[in-house]
C-alpha cells in the first residue's frame, strides 16, 4: 500500500477535500453564501447562471477570473463589463481609467479573486489602489469571490505570509513595477512609490449590506 501511486493520489484528494470542507463551513458560518466546484468549467457555468445577461459587471483586478475565462464569456454574452484593466488595454486616458476604478463600487455585479482564504473563514487581501476591496465591502449589489485551492492557508498570519512571499511578488512581476519583490521574489515591506502593498483588508464576516458568495475551485489558478 504504502507504494501504491493510485494509494498516495486517493490520499491526496482526502487532504484537499478536509482542507475544503474546514473552509466552507467556517465561511457559511461566518456568513457567506458559499460553493465549491471541482473544475473551472463548473464555475463558469454556476456563475453566469448567478449574473444577469442585462447586468452591468465590475471586474476587480484578478487573474483567477481572467484564467478562468469569465471576462470573455460574459462580453460574449452582452454583458456591460467595467474594468480599468480592460480600460487600459484599450488605451483609454488615464482619466477613463481611474472613472472604471471608481464606478466598480456602483456595478450590479462585482466579480473577483481573493489573495487568501482562511480555513478560520477569513478573507485577507492587500491592494496597490484599494478599488478592488472597497468594493468587495460595499457598494454592488452583489459580490462574487473565485478562489482556487491554492489559497486555502490556516490563519491570518499565513495569509499575509502568502500575499507578501507569493501573490504580490508575482503581481508587481506581472504588472512590471520596479520594486524589489519583483526582482527577488519575496518581500522587503519596501518604500517604492509603486509599492504594490499598500491597502490590508481583513473580512472576518460577511458585511452587513452586502451580498457575498464565495465560490471555491478545486484547480490551481491565479496567483
Amino acid at each position: 500500500m504504502w507504494h501504491d501511486v493510485k494509494v498516495w493520489q486517493e490520499v491526496r484528494n482526502w487532504y484537499w477535500k478536509k482542507k475544503v470542507q474546514r473552509t466552507l463551513t467556517a465561511l457559511k458560518k461566518n456568513g457567506f453564501d458559499v460553493m465549491y466546484f471541482p473544475t473551472r468549467n463548473e464555475v463558469m457555468a454556476r456563475v453566469l447562471q448567478l449574473i444577469p445577461p442585462n447586468a452591468l459587471v465590475g471586474v476587480g483586478g484578478s487573474v483567477t477570473i481572467r484564467e478562468i475565462g469569465l471576462v470573455d464569456s460574459l462580453e460574449q454574452r452582452g454583458n456591460t463589463i467595467i474594468s480599468h484593466w480592460e480600460a487600459q488595454k484599450k488605451r483609454q486616458k488615464p482619466e477613463d481609467v481611474m472613472k472604471a476604478r471608481k464606478m466598480l463600487a456602483h456595478a450590479d455585479i462585482f466579480l473577483t479573486s481573493t489573495n487568501a482564504i482562511t480555513e478560520e473563514g477569513h478573507l485577507v487581501n492587500i491592494d496597490h489602489a484599494g478599488q478592488r476591496v472597497a468594493a468587495m465591502i460595499f457598494g454592488p449589489q452583489k459580490v462574487i469571490i473565485i478562489a482556487g485551492v491554492n489559497k486555502i492557508v490556516r490563519n491570518v498570519e499565513q495569509a499575509m505570509d502568502r500575499i507578501r512571499y507569493v501573490a504580490a511578488p508575482m503581481n508587481a512581476k506581472r504588472l512590471n513595477f520596479q520594486v524589489p519583490c519583483a526582482k527577488t521574489g519575496i518581500c522587503s515591506d519596501c518604500e517604492s512609490p509603486n509599492r504594490i502593498c499598500n491597502v490590508t483588508t481583513i473580512i472576518e464576516r460577511r458585511p452587513v449590506h452586502t451580498d457575498s458568495t464565495i465560490i471555491l475551485l478545486g484547480e490551481t489558478v491565479g496567483f
